[in-house]
C-alpha cells in the first residue's frame, strides 16, 4: 500500500523537508503576480518622471559647451547658493517655532480647538501658490500688519531675502510640523512618565526622552521642508522678485532669453538637488533607526 509523502515524512539526505526541497526546486517557475503588478503601477509613475529627466538630457548633452557656461557663471551659482541658504534658514526657523509646537499637538487630547490648529496648519497644503504669495504679501509688505512695524525698524521684506524666507517658512510649515508630530505621537507615553517619577522636569524629559526618540522624523521633516522650500516659486515672486532664487531666475531666463538657457540652468538644478537629496536620504537611513523602535 503506498503512502502520501508530506513535508513532515522522512527528510532528505541534507536534512530537509520534501516540500522545502521542492519549493526550491519550483521557486524559478513562481510568479507572484500581484507584485509584479505593483512594480507596473509604481513603474509608471516613475517612468514618467525618467521620461522627462532623459529628454532634458539628451537634449543637453547635444551642446555640452553651452552647458558648462550656463552652470559656471556666476549668476547661477549665486542663484543657487541664494536658493538653498534660504531654504535652510526656513528650515531652521520651523525647527524653533515647529518643534514646539508638534510637540503640543501630540500630547495634547482630541477636541475642536486642535482640530481648528491643525487645519490652520495644513492650510498652505490647500492653497494655490499665488495665494499663498498673496497672503504673505499682504502681511510683510511695507503698509503690512508685520511688515509696517518691521520697516520701522529696518527689517525690509519686499524684494529683499527675508522675504524670501518668509514664503518658504510658509508654504514649507506643514511638511516639518505634521512629520514631527507623527514622530512625537510614536514616542512611547510610559517612556515620559518613567522620566517624571526620576525627577525630570517637562522640558528635560523632552529634551532626554521624546527629542531623540523623533530625531529620524525631525530629519525627514527637515528635508521635506526643505525641498518645498526651494522649489516654491509663486509664493515668493508675489514678494520678493529680487534677489533671484533658482525658480524665479528660470523664469526671467525663460521670458527673456528663451528656452535653451532657461533649460540649461534647470538641468544644472536638476543635476544639483538630485545630488544633495540622494546624499541626504542616504543618511535618513543612519539616524535614529534603533531609537524608533521602541
Amino acid at each position: 500500500m503506498k503512502t502520501q509523502t508530506r513535508s513532515t515524512d522522512p527528510l532528505p539526505a541534507d536534512g530537509e523537508p520534501v516540500a522545502a526541497t521542492r519549493w526550491k526546486r519550483e521557486r524559478k517557475r513562481y510568479t507572484d503576480w500581484c507584485t509584479l503588478g505593483f512594480c507596473i503601477l509604481g513603474g509608471l509613475l516613475v517612468g514618467i518622471t525618467v521620461l522627462a529627466l532623459a529628454n532634458i538630457t539628451m537634449a543637453e548633452l547635444a551642446d555640452p559647451a553651452h552647458l558648462i557656461k550656463i552652470a559656471t557663471s556666476s549668476t547661477v551659482i549665486e542663484s543657487i547658493l541664494l536658493t538653498f541658504g534660504a531654504g535652510a534658514s526656513a528650515v531652521l526657523l520651523l525647527i524653533v517655532f515647529g518643534t514646539p509646537l508638534a510637540y503640543i499637538l501630540a500630547r495634547s487630547r482630541p477636541s475642536r480647538f486642535k482640530g481648528v490648529v491643525e487645519s490652520i496648519i495644513d492650510i498652505p497644503l490647500i492653497l494655490p501658490h499665488t495665494v499663498a504669495g498673496l497672503l504673505v504679501y499682504l502681511l510683510f509688505m511695507r503698509r503690512g500688519w508685520l511688515g509696517a512695524p518691521l520697516s520701522d525698524i529696518g527689517l525690509a521684506f519686499e524684494d529683499a531675502l527675508p522675504g524670501t524666507i518668509v514664503a518658504m517658512l510658509f508654504v514649507a510649515s506643514p511638511f516639518y510640523i505634521n512629520s514631527m508630530r507623527e514622530g512625537f505621537e510614536k514616542v512611547p507615553v510610559h517612556l515620559e512618565n518613567v522620566a517624571r517619577t526620576l525627577g525630570a522636569g517637562t522640558f528635560t524629559m523632552f529634551r532626554t526622552v521624546s527629542l531623540p526618540l523623533s530625531l529620524r522624523h525631525m530629519y525627514s521633516g527637515a528635508i521635506l521642508a526643505w525641498g518645498r522650500a526651494i522649489g516654491e516659486f509663486a509664493g515668493v515672486i508675489m514678494i520678493a522678485y529680487y534677489p533671484f532664487i533658482i525658480s524665479t531666475l528660470i523664469y526671467y531666463s525663460f521670458t527673456t532669453d528663451g528656452i535653451r538657457a532657461s533649460r540649461s540652468i534647470a538641468f544644472t538644478v536638476i543635476l544639483i538637488s538630485f545630488g544633495v537629496f540622494y546624499l541626504l536620504r542616504r543618511m535618513t537611513r543612519h539616524l535614529g533607526r534603533y531609537d524608533d523602535r521602541v
